[in-house]
């Protein structure tokens, strides 16, 4: 028997990032002490306030299915939350609830595209966005950005690649790879094109530096992705949203409905918990992580990797390798196997980042801080110490 399997499903790429994780386990069940900057998992706990609440909701029998769209109450609570932080209106029945933002992205693209229409997303950027607008029948069509705006795409530029066949623009802010913020009148800007923004807003409440904003400040024609996963440290319990024009709600919840029926009952409690009770935690949280930023950017400077935009947001710092090597890949390997950190290689990130490598700072001081102290040696045992470009 001869098993074929789909053109579209052979055609997404293999993520990098879980890749050299992967390995990385390898090696960790082989004796070595791996530090892993790989992968942009928090490495707090979830908070004790959504904990509880998941907990108390399995033990009262909250193990049913939900509404399609998620629990009324939690709608309602992602709903609060926008007029609180940002100032906008948003109708809890223009919020759909679902296991992380992963899948509303599939099922987003699937509504949005018919084969062979363009999503506009930048490169570098997060390394599955292609994947999804690929596997839905889109073609993405990616613009290269520049390391000085921090790889955030200029509203000109963008302007210009509009076609008759594009369906969105794709945005990330605060973003990953490079944790940089889009400044408030490019958001604007953008908001003004004829094609609706889909704003992956996952990161935000993990901002160190001006102010980040949501694209349904500017527009109320956005799809905006949010979760639970980064800034709340509940990456294993699969909880995300979408907001989404009131019109593309009955079309997106008829998908849902058939592809993935609902969201896990008593998680969606723990959100309901999280947005109530869970700010100062977030608090705590963004203060360490802005303390590690600080710590790992001097760092890699001083180790000679380039770092000419310091990041504003998120928990990555994209780091300048090219004068290392052009193949990002295999130096992150060559440094996985040599030093037993790992990195994820710029090239997961598109065309634009290789040659880079992504540091995540999700992981405590004290281990960034032997990670640096072992790249030092491993650059100055192999006479590779690199100089700043």
């Amino acid at each position: 028997m001869t098993i074929t399997l789909s053109r579209r499903s052979e055609e997404v790429t293999p993520f990098w990032a879980m890749e050299l994780m992967e390995r990385a386990k390898v090696l960790e069940a082989q004796g070595r002490q791996i530090i892993y900057l790989c992968l942009g998992e928090p490495d707090f706990p979830t908070p004790q306030p959504a904990v509880r609440a998941a907990v108390e909701a399995i033990e009262a029998g909250a193990t049913s299915y939900t509404h399609s769209l998620g629990l009324p109450e939690l709608r309602e609570e992602i709903a609060a939350h926008y007029r609180r932080r940002y100032g906008v209106s948003v109708s809890p029945e223009q919020v759909l609830v679902s296991s992380g933002t992963s899948p509303l992205m599939l099922l987003l693209f699937a509504a949005l595209l018919e084969a062979g229409d363009e999503i506009i997303l930048t490169d570098p950027g997060y390394a599955c966005y292609a994947n999804f607008i690929r596997f839905a029948g889109g073609r993405p069509v990616f613009l290269q950005t520049r390391e000085e705006d921090g790889f955030q795409p200029r509203p000109a530029e963008v302007q210009e690649l509009l076609t008759s066949k594009t369906r969105g623009v794709l945005i990330n802010s605060p973003s990953n790879p490079a944790g940089s913020i889009m400044p408030a009148a490019w958001l604007q800007e953008l908001a003004k094109l004829p094609v609706p923004l889909v704003s992956d807003e996952i990161y935000h409440g993990l901002t160190y530096v001006g102010e980040e904003r949501s694209a349904l400040e500017f527009t109320d024609q956005a799809f905006v992705l949010g979760g639970f996963s980064k800034a709340y440290a509940m990456t294993g319990w699969r909880l995300g949203y979408l907001i989404s024009p009131k019109e593309c709600m009955r079309t997106l919840q008829s998908l849902h409905q058939n592809f993935l029926i609902c969201a896990n009952h008593f998680v969606q409690r723990a959100g309901i918990a999280a947005l109530r009770h869970c700010q100062p935690d977030v608090e705590r949280m963004r203060l360490a992580y802005d303390e590690r930023r600080l710590f790992l950017v001097k760092g890699l400077r001083e180790l000679g990797l380039g770092v000419s935009h310091t990041p504003e947001g998120a928990f990555y710092v994209l780091a300048d390798a090219r004068h290392l090597s052009g193949d990002s890949k295999a130096l992150s390997l060559e440094i996985l196997e040599a030093t037993g950190v790992a990195l994820t290689p710029g090239i997961d990130f598109g065309e634009g980042a290789e040659g880079y490598l992504r540091f995540s700072y999700a992981n405590s001081l004290d281990n960034i801080r032997t990670a640096l102290e072992r790249l030092a040696e491993y650059f100055s045992t192999r006479g590779r110490r690199p100089q700043a470009p």
